[in-house]
């Protein structure tokens, strides 16, 4: 059985090429276009990845990477940050939550600055699935 990648973006377009990068690199894509309903497809289909968009309708990246970060049944999914936000900006924005209460969350094992090209998308995408 294929491994299921999860690409949240608020883009169409931007989920269409990450779609059809996850598609060669042999994996099933499955799409969200925002934070919660990205969540409801984690908790139903439970994804082995997630491409994660930073700014977004509805449910922002950044409460979706906190939620999957925090939440003991879903720790486990490794997740690549996919944004146009500076890795610096997510970061200091989860510092940010965590003094306000919230609970400290990882660095994100991947963080990738749109554009980003589709080979280098693939080998990020293979060195978490294989």
């Amino acid at each position: 059985m294929s491994k299921k990648v999860l690409i949240v973006d608020d883009d169409p377009d931007v989920r269409l090429f990450n779609t059809t990068v996850v598609e060669e690199s042999g994996y099933i894509p499955i799409e969200a276009a925002n934070g919660e309903e990205g969540l409801k497809i984690i908790k139903k289909d439970r994804p082995d990845l997630v491409v994660l968009d930073v700014l977004m309708p509805k449910q922002s990246g950044i409460r979706l990477y906190r939620e999957l970060k925090t939440d003991k049944d879903l720790v486990g999914i490794p997740v690549i940050i996919l944004s146009g936000v500076a890795k610096r900006t997510f970061l200091r924005s989860q510092k940010a939550l965590t003094e306000f209460g919230d609970k400290p969350v990882p660095e994100p094992e991947n963080y990738m600055e749109k554009p980003v090209e589709p080979d280098e998308l693939a080998r990020e995408i293979k060195k978490f699935l294989g």
